[in-house]
């Protein structure tokens, strides 16, 4: 068997422009949805990651404001800002890029945003309405594997679903994600006693806890749908996921590669979170 590639930058560009026609009507409307992205401090990585999303915001005619700070701010005077931000009605969603300086307290930073504009999905109340059934802001990196899943046709109702990693921004919010879709999900993590018994049980696992070659190719069963939420180096600096790609792609009915798999649905997702936040209010 030779996997299928679910290809998460070919998936991203159809939703982004069903995202671009709902962002249309609303601003004929007079109501365009609009995206604020606080950067504190000089990161690489994070500057890499808060263009992308700019851009993405540009393409999608999104209305985007970038507040960059130094890495000196107070967590009293970024505080402010985001009460500034919760306060304008032309701000739709709110976005604190991560990780922040080590004087400033994430999980304060992420619960002084508004739940109405909480488009990361990552507050203890966005989390509880995930947890509930309700309606809410779904982290946008599992909110993206459930999407690439779904575009396969596959039905995951009384599938058994492995999860491994159990992080609050992607393990648990995904496997509650997987059993609202009626699969039977397991949770694995770095303290799970032979992952192999679990993973070659699994008709659909999603690998998440960045590390190289967590999953290789005999603790797949055959057929399996393989979702990699990893972002590591090679040997040879190339990046790469948490599944050993070559091997599984001989195995799994479906894959997805890295780069070009989970990493464009992200930030899609993050576009689609803004647009409901707009259509919302």
């Amino acid at each position: 068997m030779s996997a299928q590639l679910i290809s998460g930058t070919a998936l991203s560009q159809q939703i982004r422009t069903d995202i671009a026609s709902r962002a249309a009507v609303l601003t004929a409307a007079g109501k365009a949805p609009g995206l604020a992205v606080i950067l504190v401090g000089e990161d690489p990585a994070s500057q890499v990651y808060v263009r992308n999303k700019v851009k993405a915001c540009a393409d999608t005619g999104i209305y985007s404001v970038l507040e960059k700070y130094p890495a000196e701010l107070s967590e009293a005077d970024l505080l402010q800002h985001i009460d500034r931000l919760n306060r304008d009605p032309a701000i739709h969603g709110i976005l604190v890029q991560m990780p922040l300086p080590k004087h400033i307290n994430p999980n304060k930073v992420i619960e002084a945003i508004s739940t109405r504009k909480d488009v990361d999905g990552y507050s203890v109340l966005s989390a509880g309405e995930l947890m509930t059934g309700m309606p809410g802001f779904r982290p946008c990196t599992p909110y993206g594997c459930m999407k690439l899943i779904e575009s396969t046709g596959y039905d995951l109702r009384g599938k058994h679903a492995v999860v491994i990693g159990r992080s609050n921004t992607v393990g648990k919010p995904m496997a509650l994600l997987l059993l609202q879709a009626n699969a039977t999900v397991t949770i694995c993590h770095s303290g799970t006693t032979d992952l192999a018994y679990h993973t070659r049980q699994a008709d659909v696992v999603v690998a998440a806890v960045g590390r190289r070659n967590t999953l290789t190719a005999d603790m797949v069963k055959p057929g399996a749908i393989v979702i990699d939420v990893g972002m590591n180096r090679d040997d040879d600096g190339k990046l790469c996921g948490d599944v050993d790609f070559a091997g599984i792609s001989a195995i799994a009915s479906h894959i997805t590669p890295v780069p070009g798999g989970v990493g464009p649905m992200t930030i899609t997702m993050l576009l689609m979170n803004t647009i409901e936040a707009a259509e919302r209010n």
